[in-house]
């Protein structure tokens, strides 16, 4: 009866956690922030729209500012600093449609997976909670 104990509840034990990811970058420092959106703004209402991004560079969010895009499925948030490069004059990111490029090497990153093809590490990822139908919180 153990055993079936186990294996009902293993899955669950198991199962993907969202909030549980690593953002650890050897070239990036981990700074502690939040930040709180409200989409029905202008500088963020293209985030109410599928596959559109903006660049929020406050100074207190991420290492060089923040992109911040709609999935279709939910937001996502990253770093706007080049994940491959020391930090450096060319090692802030552009944003081109859904991908995000770094000017030191031209590589071409996902704005839905932070991948790169060919490239040791992804962009940094920040967390992101959507507050309700305007509001969005993104934090470290």
């Amino acid at each position: 009866m153990k055993k079936y104990i186990i294996l009902l509840i293993l899955p669950f034990l198991m199962g993907c956690d969202k909030e549980n990811f690593s953002n650890n970058n050897p070239y990036l420092p981990n700074y502690g922030f939040s930040l709180n959106i409200n989409m029905s703004l202008p500088q963020y209402s293209n985030l109410q729209f599928l596959s559109n991004a903006v660049y929020i560079n406050n100074g207190s969010a991420g290492v060089r500012g923040i992109f911040v895009f709609n999935t279709g499925s939910g937001y996502v948030a990253f770093d706007a600093a080049c994940p491959n490069q020391a930090l450096s004059s060319c090692s802030t990111m552009t944003l081109s449609g859904i991908n995000a490029i770094c000017p030191c090497d031209d590589a071409i990153y996902s704005l839905f997976t932070g991948q790169a093809p060919g490239k040791e590490h992804r962009m940094k990822q920040y967390r992101v909670e959507q507050l309700n139908a305007s509001s969005l919180k993104v934090y470290n």
